[in-house]
């Protein structure tokens, strides 16, 4: 959950760069940062990044688990389509 204090403008976090890395580094959480007054990009510091990542793979693959339990299988190649939909996508953004 981002705070209102969370949310700065990019002129702001450039003019403050060297305090705003610092401040991403010791609270771990992401800063949204506006342009003309709009939500534009969203920051973390690189370790908090890679933790919420490792967190979602963890949660797809229990998900998985899951599914394969429920008997919620996909057929070989139906699971191969949808990989190379997935990486197609992926690779388009």
């Amino acid at each position: 959950m981002l705070l209102l204090q969370e949310i700065r403008s990019l002129s702001e976090f450039i003019r403050t760069a060297k305090a705003s890395v610092k401040r991403l580094r010791k609270t771990g959480r992401p800063e949204v940062l506006t342009v003309n007054g709009k939500a534009s990009i969203v920051v973390q510091d690189a370790a908090a990044y890679q933790t919420l990542m490792d967190e979602l793979e963890d949660a797809r693959t229990r998900e998985s688990i899951r599914q394969s339990e429920r008997g919620e299988v996909l057929p070989l190649k139906e699971a191969f389509a949808l990989l190379r939909k997935r990486a197609t996508e992926r690779r388009k953004k």
